[in-house]
């Protein structure tokens, strides 16, 4: 049998990297059958595209695998391709909670022929063999012989071949680019972010989250040995192709478990297995200096940090009391020494959220090292305490928003402030924090750096800008580089020019992971924090 794998397109941009499950499912799929991926936020297709592809490949099952925010279109892909008379199996956080819904069993039409509830780790391998026989059931769930949900363990993990699979439709350099790239010899022809697991689960249970429902309140881990074997054969991918490779950690808490992430740190330094990576990692966790410069000695480039507000009243209401803002610069400041960059991630329309929430919160990101902020407005996905809480108080204004998916567009009705004025607060700050000044503004904080530090960061900022701006094409990237011109001038010259950056620095930024760390040069010479880009 032939099974295509299907993730659809997130709804707002091209996703950063490709998601996990797929190539995970492809793994665990039992020998004797054929596996194809689409992601369609590489590879766009229309819902006549992609049935017309199901066909001439004679694909015998669809697998789609949706978070509520894309599950609109899986329902809509799902039902074109069963009116093809091909099966159709969903999973995934949402269909999960809500499996009635897509069974049409809550007044809707029916969207799939089967289920995969929970983790499908154990259950994947029945669906295929009972599809190829002609016997899919309805519902499948990880249970045990009473009944009981049961989570697999990670210490049996499967073997993903990255070193085999084709990832071209995964590549982050733009297509319009590579030609000139390869005309001029570079080894940048392809970038790819590979996504990896170490762990999952979490035991925070923050109000607005899915996590813990989805994974369970308790960690479960992989073994050292066989991240590290993974991560050495993509960085034998990476030397034997031209292009460069980075890592995704794609644990919901990278180091919930700090003892251990030590541990998987030194390993990976130890075995020569550094590779450039990113991580989610919570702020309170990041004031663990030995934590930090493992972080770095061990290729960390990036670590996501979900910040959610500044305001201890507004993290009080969502459950995350365990971050504490007053501690969030000395993080920033830690990582920074050793060339991290942080991605600080801040909710809008919270119950304590007034209007000018969006200033206030640049003014503080202003005094910081120049990071990735990424801004939302809180929204409460079905089954998490906060659903249950909103729709208890009648605050829910479009209780089924995800039928309807509209980005950054409130689903229910904020305290303090209105809904239109919490998206005029999502779109001031993403604005002010990647328009040409503000670009400008972050490379004058790290002006004493070297050049390719520099040039990670402009590119970092010009690609982020596009998760609330798209820019897909050629047109919009050369009317991005001309919005730009200063900035990407002077990291050019720069390159020419000022390569090492201050005398002193040793620091090497290419994605094999290894570097130095120095004090980074930032400190102490501030932002001003009155600056607006109007």
């Amino acid at each position: 049998m032939r099974i295509l794998l299907y993730n659809p397109d997130n709804g707002v941009t091209q996703n950063f990297m490709p998601h996990l499950w797929m190539f995970l499912l492809q793994a665990l799929t039992p020998s004797g059958h054929e596996v194809v991926l689409i992601d369609g936020n590489t590879q766009p297709m229309s819902d006549a595209e992609l049935v017309q592809f199901v066909l001439d490949q004679q694909i015998g099952l669809v697998g789609i695998g949706a978070m509520t925010r894309m599950i609109a279109k899986a329902y809509r892909v799902a039902d074109s391709i069963r009116a093809a008379g091909i099966p159709v199996v969903m999973g995934g956080p949402h269909v999960t909670e809500i499996p009635e819904e897509a069974l049409g069993r809550s007044g809707g039409p029916r969207h799939a022929d089967a289920l995969a509830l929970g983790e499908a780790d154990e259950t994947w391998p029945r669906i295929v063999e009972d599809a190829a026989g002609g016997e899919l059931k309805e519902v499948y769930a990880p249970v045990d012989a009473f009944g009981q949900e049961r989570k697999p363990s990670l210490l049996d993990y499967p073997i993903i071949p990255w070193d085999l699979l084709d990832l071209r439709q995964f590549n982050r350099i733009p297509g319009f680019l590579r030609p000139v790239i390869r005309h001029f010899g570079f080894a940048w022809e392809t970038f790819h972010i590979i996504p990896i697991e170490s762990g999952r689960g979490c035991p925070y249970g923050c109000e607005f989250c899915t996590v813990t429902g989805f994974f369970g309140d308790s960690i479960r881990y992989r073994s050292n040995r066989s991240i590290v074997e993974e991560m050495l054969k993509i960085k034998e991918r990476a030397r034997n192709t031209r292009g460069k490779v980075a890592v995704f950690f794609v644990d919901d808490n990278f180091a919930i478990n700090t003892k251990r992430t030590k541990a998987l740190l030194r390993d990976i330094i130890a075995a020569g297995a550094q590779l450039s990576w990113v991580g989610q990692i919570s702020a309170n966790l990041l004031r663990d200096e030995e934590l930090v410069d493992l972080i770095g000695r061990s290729g960390g480039k990036w670590i996501f940090i979900g910040m959610e507000s500044l305001d201890p009243a507004n993290l009080a209401s969502v459950n995350k009391s365990f971050n504490k803002p007053a501690d969030y610069a000395g993080v920033l400041e830690a990582l920074a020494r050793r060339h991290v960059y942080a991605i600080t991630s801040f909710i809008f329309g919270l119950d304590n959220d007034t209007p000018g929430v969006g200033e206030r919160t640049l003014a503080q990101i202003r005094q910081w090292p120049p990071g990735l902020p990424v801004f939302g407005q809180i929204t409460p996905f079905p089954a998490t305490p906060l659903y249950a809480r909103l729709e208890k108080e009648g605050r829910l204004i479009r209780p089924k928003h995800w039928l309807e998916f509209a980005p950054f567009r409130m689903a229910h009705t904020p305290l303090k402030i209105t809904i239109p004025e919490v998206q005029n607060e999502v779109r001031y700050a993403w604005a002010n924090s990647y328009s040409p000044a503000a670009i400008e503004r972050a490379l004058d904080s790290i002006a004493d750096e070297p050049a390719p530090y520099k040039i990670s960061h402009l590119l970092a900022r010009l690609f982020f800008r596009g998760i609330y701006f798209p820019q897909k094409g050629a047109w919009k990237w050369l009317g991005l580089a001309v919005q730009n011109r200063r900035a990407i001038y002077r990291v050019v010259k720069d390159s020419f020019t000022w390569w090492h950056g201050t005398e002193g620095s040793v620091v090497s930024l290419d994605f094999n992971g290894m570097r130095g760390t120095r004090e980074s040069s930032f400190l102490g010479r501030a932002q001003p924090d009155s600056a607006r880009d109007d």
